[in-house]
């Protein structure tokens, strides 16, 4: 039997927001990308080429961050609610990010994908750790999942 912690784990509660934090991105991305021209764009300036190259694909591109949205709304819903699939979800999340940065590293983005990988390979280092996967464990039981 695993040894269950019987507190919650350090990085807990940001980790959890993390994903709430990304949900609420997702959802403005898919807004903007599909209503195109309001105030809300504004926010897109911190990253000024994402937009263009994003919003010259039409809106068809909000469907892939609707769907990212919820994906990482449900993360946060299960890992809030101490649920083995919210912790799966949550790692599939990371290490998907993770292989994306370690792509764009490989194609020539070094600064902003290597940062990338420093912390998405950190929080899937963290988060995988038995410690915290075990917290999961305590109150949900796997076949229920």
């Amino acid at each position: 039997m695993p040894d269950i912690p019987t507190r919650r784990p350090a990085g807990f509660v940001a980790i959890g927001v993390f994903f709430y934090f990304g949900a609420i991105m997702a959802a403005y991305a898919a807004v903007t990308l599909f209503w195109p021209g309001t105030v809300l764009d504004r926010l897109w300036m911190l990253n000024r080429p994402a937009h263009i190259g994003l919003a010259a694909l039409g809106r068809m591109m909000a469907l892939p961050f609707t769907v990212l949205a919820v994906v990482l709304l449900l993360a946060g819903i299960g890992w809030f609610r101490q649920k083995y699939w919210g912790w799966l979800l949550g790692v599939s999340v990371i290490a998907t990010n993770l292989a994306a940065d370690l792509i764009h590293a490989a194609l020539g983005d070094w600064l902003k994908s290597g940062v990338g990988v420093v912390i998405a390979g950190f929080l899937l280092f963290y988060i995988t750790r038995p410690a915290l996967r075990n917290y999961f464990l305590m109150t949900d039981d796997v076949s229920d999942s």
